[in-house]
């Protein structure tokens, strides 16, 4: 792959969660409803966190630090046909990023008690938004090949085909 630009990242934390291997994890935070984790921020930042208290939910931006090498074409955990990547949210990209929106808690001077984690112990953070449905809930959607898949996407966890 020919790079054209590159950009740098410091991650500003880690995330502590219940899955130690990637075999068997929720895929998405619907699916792991109730599952606890915390965020640790690095303790220079704390001052950031002034008033995120008051949301109940936030955005973990983070990085997928055990993905292998992306193809693009996959077969999602969702289907069995193959489907363009970035039709997907297959944890495998060009650039690893994983996106979760999770239930806040708590936040106790730089550690952030969070619910519905779906992302791997030891996970760094790269960024942290608060969750503003009138700013990011879209009333009308389409949801291409995963329209009627809803009540599977919560209970289907991982099963090695992205190692």
């Amino acid at each position: 792959m020919t790079t054209l630009n590159s950009v740098e990242f410091n991650y500003i934390g880690i995330i502590h969660t219940p899955f130690t291997t990637l075999d068997d994890m929720p895929i998405q935070p619907g699916g792991a409803s109730g599952v606890s984790g915390t965020l640790v921020l690095d303790p220079g930042l704390e001052e950031g966190l002034v008033d995120l208290d008051g949301f109940s939910h936030i955005y973990v931006i983070f990085h997928l630090h055990k993905t292998h090498p992306y193809r693009l074409t996959v077969t999602p955990f969702l289907d069995t046909n193959a489907h363009g990547l970035f039709a997907t949210r297959a944890p495998s990209r060009p650039n690893p990023i994983g996106l979760s929106i999770v239930r806040l808690i708590a936040v106790n001077a730089n550690i952030l008690s969070i619910e519905n984690v779906d992302m791997l112990d030891g996970t760094p953070v790269l960024d942290i938004k608060p969750y503003v449905p009138f700013f990011d809930e879209q009333k009308t959607v389409r949801i291409g090949w995963l329209t009627g898949l809803k009540d599977r996407a919560m209970t289907i966890r991982t099963d090695g085909r992205f190692k």
